[in-house]
């Protein structure tokens, strides 16, 4: 008898997977008599031991039955041996998976993009001192975590510490029991959409956006209505007169456009939830770095009415790879968002949690964040020099003292050029990536969003200086042509060998 293993796992496993394999192809066929287990452990060089082992898993799962006296016997299954192997098609997904594929085609897949230099926004600051630290917190919470099944809404003093956190740093006063862990900010923003919305319900989007909060709702059934922003932010006066489910916003550092809602568009909006009894859920995304002062209130820490939905994330304070984000609800909220959580993923890694609890307890995560904060405003300063130096007056700087990034908006150039500049730098081993990317309206002026959070000061100034020579290229008329389309597509998280 032929029969092939797989090489994966015990020997009885493998013999029981090629077995069934056999018998559901037809190669197998009902009634047949198996070889004695002496015979077919010769045959395939296995101890009789094992062979036994791998009939008694088949006669279990029914796919043989033993006659006394007689030997084994491939019992008759109301199946059709397969002819051919072939793929199963998926031809109807629901209306959620329509919609997710459409927002996601719509907004084009990122791209890995290696290149030297890589400005790309949502690359964070990596911290080497970390990876030995956090080694540590997480042995330590292997060997004091206990093993019982985690809470949904999460480790009890992950969120104490997260409240500690916010009132020392957001001006958030909140109780461990207003606090939900979640895996990132991109879980916050799904089960807000499945407590709050049901199909068809308004949800207010900046634009320009978040995109992946965008999709999130969009794949929900929301109506996404878009309201502009400006230098004050979200501009108050344009949201719609019928009111929506929920307001989404990103007040401290509005991405991508860089500006900072004013206290007085805060409070009209505060004004606006209350009036028209809708949700805000404010993102803050990169609120803790903030390079010309302490950073700023949060703007739950104003909302009297409890509308304010706030949300946190560690990934960009951390490192990307640590799916663990925090929500700070409203009170008549919290037990729908816990429940949506335990349908969801039971909660979040327990050793995980408890790790990142004692490394904000004994005041390890606060060290990091001065020392990232510092690390970061010397990359700005780099960024915001270097333009300055090779590019001049070329472009026009959003300069922003926060977060990871700056905007550049181009001088003289449109939309069609700006995308022959990026491909054009790509080839030089630098990533740009056109503002286009991140709105649903081409704004008036081509501009890039420039990300200085992965690359050193001496690599940023290299940068600069390379990017000032594209712009020389393109005006002397070097190569403006993108090898493909995909030039225009928004990238996703790259790497960048760059980084030291």
């Amino acid at each position: 008898m032929f029969l092939e293993l797989d090489g994966h796992g015990p020997h009885y496993a493998q013999l029981t997977r090629a077995m069934k394999t056999a018998i559901l192809d037809g190669r197998m066929a009902a009634g047949s008599r198996l070889p004695p287990t002496r015979v077919l452990a010769h045959e395939l060089e296995l101890s009789r031991t094992t062979v036994l082992a791998a009939y008694e898993q088949l006669r279990a799962e029914g796919f043989i039955d033993g006659r006394v006296g007689s030997g084994s016997y491939v019992t008759n299954l109301p199946i059709a041996p397969t002819q051919s192997p072939c793929e199963a098609e998926f031809t109807s997904p629901s209306r959620y998976v329509r919609r997710a594929r459409l927002g996601h085609d719509l907004r084009p897949t990122r791209q890995q993009y290696k290149v030297r230099y890589n400005l790309l926004s949502t690359n964070p600051l990596i911290n080497p001192a970390l990876v030995d630290l956090w080694s540590r917190e997480l042995a330590r919470a292997a060997t004091h975590t206990a093993l019982e099944e985690n809470s949904a809404q999460g480790l009890f003093a992950l969120r104490q510490q997260v409240c500690d956190y916010l009132a020392r740093r957001r001006g958030i006063r909140a109780s461990p029991e207003d606090v939900l862990i979640t895996s990132g900010a991109q879980q916050a923003f799904s089960l807000t959409a499945r407590v709050l919305l049901d199909e068809d319900d308004t949800v207010v989007m900046e634009d320009p956006d978040y995109f992946a909060a965008y999709q999130a709702f969009a794949a929900h059934g929301a109506r996404l209505r878009l309201v502009r922003t400006d230098a004050d932010g979200l501009v108050c006066g344009e949201l719609p007169a019928a009111p929506p489910r929920l307001v989404c916003v990103t007040p401290s550092h509005q991405f991508p456009g860089c500006s900072v809602l004013s206290l007085s568009r805060r409070l009209e909006l505060l004004r606006y939830a209350a009036d028209q009894s809708c949700w805000i859920l404010e993102d803050d995304y990169d609120g803790e770095f903030r390079y010309d002062g302490r950073p700023l209130a949060a703007l739950r820490s104003l909302d009297d009415g409890n509308r304010v939905i706030y949300v946190g994330s560690f990934s960009k304070m951390l490192f990307s790879t640590l799916r663990l984000g925090y929500m700070v609800l409203p009170a008549a909220l919290r037990d729908d968002f816990v429940a949506a959580k335990y349908l969801c993923d039971s909660g979040c890694p327990g050793i995980e949690q408890a790790a990142l609890a004692h490394f904000m307890e004994n005041g390890g995560f606060e060290r990091h964040l001065r020392r990232v904060r510092k690390e970061l405003m010397a990359r700005h300063h780099a960024l915001i020099e270097g333009l300055r130096r090779y590019v001049g007056r070329r472009v026009d700087i959003v300069d922003s003292p926060a977060g990871m990034h700056v905007v550049a908006w181009l001088n003289g150039y449109g939309h069609a050029r700006a995308e022959e500049l990026v491909a054009h730098a790509r080839t030089r081993g630098l990533g740009l990536y056109p503002m286009t990317w991140y709105v649903h309206q081409p704004p008036p002026r081509a501009g890039l969003l420039l990300g200085y959070g992965r690359l050193s000061t001496t690599a940023l100034h290299q940068a600069m200086q390379l990017f000032g020579q594209c712009l020389d290229e393109m005006d002397a008329g070097g190569d403006r042509t993108p090898r493909r389309r995909t030039a225009a597509l928004r990238p996703a998280d790259a790497t960048d060998p760059a980084e030291p």
